[in-house]
């Protein structure tokens, strides 16, 4: 079911439309080889360790942006987007790579990069150095960028397994 994008992802598209276009002639899936895999985790470790996590507020003084970090500081969503879009640099297809919002373990609303792969669905995340199957995040899934169109699909508070209750 279609929902509506973040507002700040709206806002962003319109800066760099490059960034947000669908090409439907790009697969949805990626095959998972041992290369493609190293690059994905190269990738991960390579923007986590350089970007320094800083809020929207105290970078652009407004609650939400979502924008490449190229000055070295951003938050979730930017890490991914930069994740992202080397990623597409090394030849992995954009429709395959879908920015998502979940609810983290803390409860607060976060952004991952899911990468949609012939062996299942891998989520990097700024929050650990690991690339990991989505059902062993720990994260309830809210919703992610569709592969059809512009529109972002609802992933109806899918819950990872590994979620436990709240104490």
């Amino acid at each position: 079911k279609t929902t509506k994008p973040v507002p700040a992802w709206t806002e962003f598209c319109q800066r760099d439309l490059s960034e947000c276009l669908v090409d439907r002639s790009e697969p949805t899936t990626i095959t998972l080889t041992k290369q493609t895999w190293n690059t994905i985790l190269e990738v991960n470790r390579r923007v986590n360790g350089a970007i320094a996590p800083q809020s929207d507020y105290d970078h652009w003084r407004v609650l939400d942006r979502w924008d490449i970090p190229e000055d070295g500081y951003g938050d979730c969503e930017d890490f991914q987007l930069l994740k992202r879009k080397l990623l597409a640099e090394e030849g992995l297809p954009r429709r395959a790579m879908r920015m998502t919002v979940v609810i983290d373990g803390r409860g607060d609303g976060h952004a991952v990069l899911m990468i949609r792969t012939d062996r299942g669905d891998l989520i990097l995340d700024n929050q650990r150095n690991a690339v990991l199957p989505w059902d062993r995040t720990g994260y309830t899934f809210v919703k992610r960028e569709g592969q059809e169109t512009t529109h972002w699909v609802s992933l109806g508070g899918l819950v990872s397994p590994t979620t436990t209750a709240k104490k």
